[in-house]
């Protein structure tokens, strides 16, 4: 009953997640004068793409919006609703950055686990909860022609490593599958806020050629 619960926490916070991801996917889209097509792609892409590309990587098929059109439907529509409502969305900005938060932990643990249903060993378990978490905002952004995300704001990848990486550990030590997701995403979503609020990210490497 318990993992029951816990199943369906996740699934929900999953939705809650993708139709965030969407959602700032089409700001982004509106900030580049995209048109609708193009919003309902950005934001279908930024949602759902690095499962996408997790399952091509991993030969895990079927896709998990192949399996689930709904999902595709969901995402597309959340970026369209975007579009009347986008000059209420600055006002939301921080509950955005939580929700983005929420979907990093939670992405990255379900990619975690389908790795790990496929046997595949410990690297690649955290690889694919990585690519699960981070790559929809890197594909986001390479379409709109910016630096990822990823490579330029507070801990982002390293809060999906560190999260993946417990909920492993914890898998490894016998504890609850389900509990073990619930614990690596707190943990994971408590760092990514403190990130944010702190500005808290990895040292650069700054590097300046002097011609003269």
């Amino acid at each position: 009953m318990i993992d029951y619960i816990n199943n369906n926490i996740i699934h929900i916070l999953y939705v809650i997640a993708i139709i965030a991801e969407a959602m700032t996917a089409a700001l982004a889209a509106g900030r580049r004068q995209m048109d609708w097509i193009g919003v309902f792609i950005l934001g279908c892409i930024t949602a759902l793409g690095g499962g996408s590309v997790r399952d091509v990587l991993l030969n895990h098929h079927p896709i998990t919006w192949v399996a689930n059109p709904v999902y595709l439907m969901i995402t597309g529509c959340a970026a369209l609703l975007t579009i009347p409502i986008a000059r209420c969305m600055r006002h939301l900005r921080k509950l955005f950055l939580f929700l983005d938060a929420i979907g990093l932990v939670v992405f990255t643990v379900i990619g975690c686990k389908i790795a790990i249903t496929m046997g595949l060993p410990t690297i690649i378990v955290i690889v694919a909860g990585v690519i699960t978490g981070c790559v929809g905002g890197v594909l986001r952004d390479i379409l709109c022609n910016d630096i990822p995300l990823l490579l330029r704001s507070e801990l982002y990848a390293t809060v999906s490593v560190v999260t993946g990486s417990l909920y492993l550990l914890a898998t490894h030590l016998n504890i609850s599958v389900e509990i073990a997701a619930i614990f690596a995403m707190l943990v994971g979503l408590t760092l990514r806020l403190l990130a944010i609020k702190f500005k808290l990210g990895m040292p650069k490497f700054v590097y300046n050629e002097d011609y003269h």
